[in-house]
């Protein structure tokens, strides 16, 4: 299993270099190439809605972005250590507006459109979206 970490500072000029970089890996762990475009897609909203949410509260903390190739999958966790994601996420939070919530909202739900399998999670210490798509073997190349 190989894994590369990128870790950005939340800043939405980083957002497209890890959206490149999981092109590039998910290329390598096998991917399908029809399928690049919909990484690039969800990783970004990912990314995008990680910096937004550490930028509005304050957070310091850089963004992760965590990329695993397995046998017969690839996966990509991006997490945010913003407190907001739980109450997001939950819907539970008085101090979340309806704005904040409805960008949330449709980030997620483009994510969702991306991605067949997608899984997110959050805590108080912040919120991690993961994703995963199959990938083919390589070609033994002699």
């Amino acid at each position: 299993m190989a894994t590369v970490e990128l870790r950005f500072s939340a800043l939405p000029e980083h957002v497209r270099t890890a959206r490149l970089v999981a092109a590039a890996v998910a290329r390598r762990a096998g991917v399908d190439e029809a399928v690049l475009d919909e990484v690039r897609l969800a990783v970004g909203e990912a990314c995008t809605r990680a910096v937004g949410l550490h930028l509005s509260n304050g957070v310091e903390a850089p963004v992760r972005v965590i990329l695993t190739e397995e046998e017969k999958k690839f996966s990509i966790e991006v997490g945010d250590e913003s407190p907001t994601s739980a109450a997001l996420a939950t819907g539970s939070h008085p101090e979340v507006d309806d704005e904040a919530e409805g960008e949330d909202e449709m980030g997620l739900a483009v994510i969702s459109g991306l991605v067949d399998d997608v899984e997110v999670t959050s805590s108080e210490s912040g919120g991690v979206i993961r994703m995963s798509w199959p990938t083919s073997p390589q070609p033994l190349v002699s």
